[in-house]
């Protein structure tokens, strides 16, 4: 079977990885892939950018290949997935038309709204004056998100009147998203847990993965502006049992049948962002993708192949279909230049990396990272998912730090609570 994975990220490089260990899969390629996927068994790098959809659809049917996986929202946004489908290749992946969930903010609170998914009360605005109004007259923390796709970084959690005009003013005025900002949302600011909750959907089945937690925030505490994702972990505590036959009942199967209730089926990753308080789940935002860096750690504790549920789901045939996991628990820090979520300084040449992984359950997945002049520099915001599974989040935790601690390039900069809240939730601390 040959893979194609579109995308260049730590998502992507994990896909690959993962797809390449199974014994039905003889090639995966990896458009445009980087520094890490170029050197993992079966896998090789494709020189066409993740949303040239032309060159894309040209290679894949040049190559026949037998399934693509679209990483990244981008392109799935742009319609990729409905391009190989019309020209009668597999894809796994929303349309275009079920992708506007993560591609409009705007759409997916009116959805939640329509068919009763529990979510933030909420007011939409492309109107300065009339969104500015509004906030003067609120007390209070609120949250304002741009609608379209801004990286992980068009939601602004403002704690204050001062706060959420400065986001409005960067948005809605200064066009800091561009397009992407053209319309705001300004929502109420839920408190509580959150985590991520991620599945696959062929449009009927919803077959859940374990549940994770992410760290949006650049510094620790959750403290600092909001970035792509700065680690993770899985399993996360705070989805009990009961919790997640709520997120479930209430919120992921009521979505996949809204989508095609709307006339938009979905089929491929359903991620569903929540907050958690007293037993009761919330929606903060949907994805349409993976989530990256959740899914390094999702992917590490999969025992199960994944082409098997993956292919299911493209075929439509999700039902009966179930996952295996390992039993240990699995930690993602990710490694960012120093500047990100802002500006940052590229090319500082990358150590440590073999010394990390020869400590242990360790594996390390590229994303801003690059080879230029045969050394490994830093080529991006977020440059390295360090990922460790050990038995019990504490031994997780310990390992995946000490792996941290073997790597370094000028300017590093890192998290040193990710999984913090997983020892509290369970009672390790």
């Amino acid at each position: 079977m040959k893979v194609l994975v579109i995308g260049a990220g730590g998502r992507e490089h994990t896909l690959a990885w993962k797809m390449a260990q199974s014994d039905d899969v003889t090639d995966v390629f990896v458009a445009p892939g980087n520094s890490g996927t170029a050197k993992e068994p079966k896998c090789r790098n494709i020189d066409i950018a993740s949303e040239n959809i032309p060159e894309l659809l040209k290679f894949g049917r040049d190559e026949k290949i037998d399934v693509t996986i679209v990483g990244p929202e981008a392109p799935l946004v742009a319609g990729v997935a409905d391009a190989f489908r019309a020209a009668g290749l597999k894809v796994f992946g929303p349309s275009a038309k079920a992708a506007r969930l993560e591609g409009s903010k705007v759409f997916a609170k009116e959805l939640m709204a329509k068919y009763n998914i529990p979510s933030a009360p909420f007011e939409v605005f492309d109107d300065y004056a009339a969104a500015e109004r509004y906030l003067k007259a609120r007390n209070g923390p609120i949250v304002l998100k741009a609608d379209g796709l801004a990286a992980g970084k068009g939601v602004f959690v403002c704690a204050d009147q001062e706060q959420s005009l400065a986001a409005l003013n960067a948005v809605l005025r200064d066009k800091v998203f561009g397009s992407a900002g053209n319309k705001v949302v300004i929502e109420e600011c839920l408190q509580g847990e959150e985590a991520s909750f991620i599945a696959f959907t062929d449009g009927e089945t919803v077959l859940p993965l374990a549940g994770s937690q992410d760290h949006k925030a650049i510094f620790d505490n959750d403290c600092g502006p909001n970035t792509g994702g700065m680690g993770a972990y899985s399993p996360a505590p705070v989805i009990t049992p009961e919790i997640h036959d709520k997120v479930m009942n209430t919120i992921m199967i009521p979505t996949v049948e809204a989508l095609k209730a709307e006339g938009a089926p979905f089929s491929g990753f359903l991620y569903a962002g929540l907050m958690i308080k007293d037993g009761e789940p919330s929606t903060l935002e949907f994805n349409v993708r993976m989530g990256d860096p959740e899914a390094q750690p999702l992917l590490y504790r999969l025992k199960s192949d994944l082409t098997r549920p993956l292919l299911a789901a493209v075929e439509g045939r999700l039902g009966g279909e179930t996952l295996e996991w390992f039993p240990e628990d699995a930690v993602c820090v990710v490694m960012a230049a120093g500047g990100y979520p802002g500006e940052y300084k590229k090319g500082y040449p990358i150590t440590g990396i073999e010394e990390a992984e020869s400590l242990g359950d360790i594996k390390v997945f590229h994303a801003g990272a690059a080879l230029k002049e045969g050394r490994l520099v830093n080529w991006g915001g977020r440059v390295l998912g360090v990922t460790a599974k050990a038995k019990g989040i504490a031994a997780a935790i310990d390992l995946v730090y000490r792996g941290v601690d073997k790597i370094t390039w000028e300017n590093v900069q890192y998290r040193r609570d990710i999984g913090r809240k997983a020892l509290r939730s369970g009672g390790e601390e």
